[in-house]
């Protein structure tokens, strides 16, 4: 039998090598690339090789489909960015910033759950059980009936679960704290949190219990460790924040039993998490509506439409190379945008200052943001305030014209509940109603938009950028 060749796994961000290196290429860490012993870990070994398999049976395509049994936590926005709650026998890596709030939110739906009748376990490998009850007061929690047990050590974690009754929910906060007496590394590499993570999907897996790992993230925002865990588990949920704001945002990039684009927000007190129904009203409590540069982007997070304000900063520049700054959005994007107006409309931005910022600390993915970041441009530079009551939607391409987005419906019918009466959108949208309730103005190209803020001809804007 050939003999298995040895590979060096880096221990920062889980690349393999075929030979040992001082420096990894892939992070550019030194010092961090060690021996991985591939048969080592839970289920490893030479028996896997000599076992004889058995046949599985086959169950045709076709059949009955049954919805996946679910555990509410009566945590609407937690049970909103699960799919409907957390599904038995599923696990489920929940990552974020250290201090942004992940145990905190972990303990508040560990007691929702407890309180419900449901059997939950929570297993710190990084506080003592006197810190976890501390916390517990703090948050209203200690009256609920959780089992604490404070232990990193995989093995004695299983033999734990497996002598009481089974449970229906268990916290493993972190994994990165986890050792197995069967990988010969030390917790926190590669190794132990690949082996860590495997038994308790095991576990989870054999008993339909539900089982939240939690993953620290690197400095570029990744969870840490290698990135297999990532497909092992079931649903992959980050935390995210900023610490000079009190909101939090739970995100979904990962759900095999439901939606992956879903969001729930969050606000930070010294009670804990409190749940945000409304995030529009969030984002534009502090609004001033007659500054010049700020305009209302009605944007979709999943199934929920969001309204949240694009602020814009153009300035003369003393630079030879102007500055491009941009908070909470695709900088690149922002380049795009500056060139179609360049370009197309005749707006010259290549001796200007530009400060982009996304209020709130919120974070736009979605190209639908595009009309609005190009009316908050303008406006900044004319010096004209838009419309209070207007929200801006809608995709432009390179050769300047509007195009349709998705979900127009949804964001229209937020905008009016928030009291936004008008609306600037492409006029190609295709789930409109048949009698608007609102002023709707329809753009088929950017120029036209530039010439709506402006005045009535571009060339006014055009003296301006000079």
């Amino acid at each position: 039998m050939a003999k298995a060749r040895a590979r060096f796994v880096c221990q920062n961000c889980g690349a393999v090598y075929g030979q040992w290196a001082g420096r990894c290429d892939n992070c550019g860490e030194w010092n961090t690339i060690v021996e991985d012993n591939p048969t080592a870990g839970v289920g490893g070994g030479p028996q896997r090789k000599t076992r004889k398999g058995r046949p599985v049976a086959l169950t045709p395509l076709s059949g009955e489909i049954e919805d996946a049994p679910r555990i509410s936590s009566d945590i609407a926005e937690l049970d909103r960015v699960t799919g409907g709650g957390f599904v038995r026998g599923s696990a489920m890596l929940v990552g974020g910033d250290p201090g942004i709030g992940k145990s905190t939110l972990l303990m508040q739906a560990a007691a929702a759950l407890s309180r419900n009748g449901h059997s939950v376990i929570y297993v710190s490998g990084e506080e003592a059980t006197a810190q976890v009850r501390l916390r517990a007061q703090r948050l209203g929690a200690a009256d609920s009936n959780v089992m604490l047990a404070a232990e990193t050590n995989v093995e004695d974690i299983l033999a734990t679960l497996d002598q009481n009754k089974r449970p229906d929910f268990v916290i493993v906060d972190s994994i990165q704290t986890l050792w197995s007496d069967f990988a010969d590394s030390a917790p926190g590499t590669v190794t132990q949190v690949r082996t860590g993570a495997q038994a308790m999907i095991r576990f989870a897996k054999q008993t339909g219990a539900a089982v939240v790992l939690v993953g620290h993230v690197t400095k570029d925002g990744q969870i840490a460790g290698p990135r297999v865990v990532e497909h092992m588990v079931d649903g992959v949920l980050y935390f995210e924040g900023d610490r000079g704001h009190h909101y939090r945002i739970l995100r979904t990039v990962k759900n095999r039993f439901g939606p992956t684009d879903e969001i729930g927000v969050f606000e930070m007190s010294d009670a804990g998490l409190r749940e945000v129904a409304n995030p529009s009203e969030l984002f534009l409590g502090e609004r001033n509506e007659k500054a010049a540069g700020a305009a209302v982007f009605a944007g979709m997070e999943g199934t929920r439409p969001v309204l949240v304000e694009v602020q814009a900063l153009v300035s003369p520049s003393p630079l030879g190379t102007p500055r491009r700054a941009v908070v909470g959005w695709d900088s690149a994007r922002l380049a795009m945008i500056l060139a179609v107006l360049e370009s197309h409309c005749g707006v010259r931005l290549g001796q200007h200052d530009v400060y982009l910022n996304v209020a709130g600390g919120y974070r736009i993915t979605e190209p639908a943001a595009d009309l609005a970041i190009a009316a908050a441009l303008v406006s900044s530079l004319a010096g004209l305030a838009l419309p209070a009551d207007c929200v801006y939607f809608g995709e432009i391409s390179l050769s300047g014209a509007v195009r349709p987005v998705a979900h127009t419906l949804q964001r229209l019918k937020e905008a009016e509940k928030l009291g936004f009466t008008q609306a600037v959108l492409s006029g190609g949208s295709a789930d409109l109603p048949a009698r608007p309730d609102g002023e709707w103005r329809f753009v088929e190209n950017l120029s036209d938009l530039v010439a709506r803020i402006a005045g009535t001809d571009i060339r006014d804007l055009q003296d301006v950028g000079e």
